[in-house]
């Protein structure tokens, strides 16, 4: 992880003038006529590997990180795949639809963070990573319906990629303060700069008018409870980031530590366990265990 240790001049600002840049952020472009040619593929009724398989090839750094990915620890195979009917037939329609979502956002957002240094691979290792592990923790409480909990997790923070685009001295000096662990994030965030990267998220996805779940699960996900609406997703967020620092895969720009015990007494696993038994949520403690521990090997392919 890239260290931050120059001080920058740098003066909070009114909510006027963050509204006033945060305008001037440019909005994420659309996923693009393959990514839709493919989502209406998957979802059709015959999935042919082979139909698949020729939109993905239309798309480079899709097919690069198809490859990867099933080339990866996680699927462990004696020989390398090459052949990318064969990666899909490995990866499956879920990992596909993933790989889908993952390509676009990563690179639309990769142009926004160019001009700050910063480690951005071990920060999208963190967001997909929470993603992921979004849709194991809800899925200890019922079946997801849709992809809506893997983009939530995908997008929690995406305030820290508005931050360093908008306000890019600001960004610099509050990883500079940050980086020592010795205080939370947030409160860093508000003091340099005058607001969060929750806040300046939901106002972002709401300026580029993304689905009201999205904006509350930027805005909430480190308090859930407070959230009117959509309670049990953001509460998933929370702990499936919560879990990420503990485990200390990726790096979210929050140094300050996170214990287990914090993870497990945190209100989002309150909200999602109110009633549970023991055997209940040892059940769902120890299935946890087991996809974080899977994460390292499957980020190495994606990311």
């Amino acid at each position: 992880m890239e260290v931050l240790t120059q001080q920058r001049s740098v003066h909070k600002l009114e909510p006027k003038a963050i509204a006033s840049q945060l305008a001037l952020c440019p909005p994420l472009p659309s996923l693009g006529s393959i990514n839709t040619a493919l989502q209406e593929l998957l979802q059709a009724e015959q999935r042919y590997s082979t139909q698949v398989s020729e939109v993905i090839r239309r798309d480079p750094s899709l097919t690069a990180r198809l490859l990867r990915l099933v080339n990866s620890v996680y699927y462990g195979l004696s020989t390398p795949v090459s052949n990318i009917e064969e990666a899909v037939f490995y990866l499956g329609i879920r990992q596909i639809r993933q790989l889908i979502m993952i390509t676009p956002i990563i690179e639309d957002c990769q142009r926004l963070t160019k001009q700050c240094t910063f480690s951005w691979r071990d920060f999208w290792q963190h967001c997909i990573g929470t993603a992921m592990l979004t849709r194991e923790v809800i899925g200890a409480v019922h079946v997801p319906m849709d992809e809506s909990d893997y983009v939530a997790g995908l997008v929690h923070d995406l305030g820290k990629i508005v931050m360093a685009w908008s306000f890019p001295d600001h960004f610099v000096e509050i990883q500079r303060q940050a980086v020592g662990g010795q205080r939370d994030l947030l409160e860093i965030e508000v003091e340099v700069l005058g607001t969060d990267h929750a806040e300046l998220g939901a106002l972002y996805l709401e300026r580029q008018r993304l689905p009201e779940i999205m904006v509350k699960v930027a805005r909430f996900h480190h308090r859930p409870e407070d959230a009117d609406d959509h309670k049990l997703l953001i509460a998933a967020v929370q702990i499936a980031d919560l879990l990420m620092r503990n485990a200390k895969i990726g790096c979210s720009g929050n140094f300050v530590e996170v214990t287990r015990e914090q993870c497990l007494s945190a209100s989002g696993w309150h909200l999602l366990f109110p009633k549970a038994g023991a055997a209940e949520e040892a059940i769902a403690r120890a299935s946890l265990d087991r996809s974080v521990q899977r994460l390292p090997s499957t980020l190495e392919g994606l990311v």
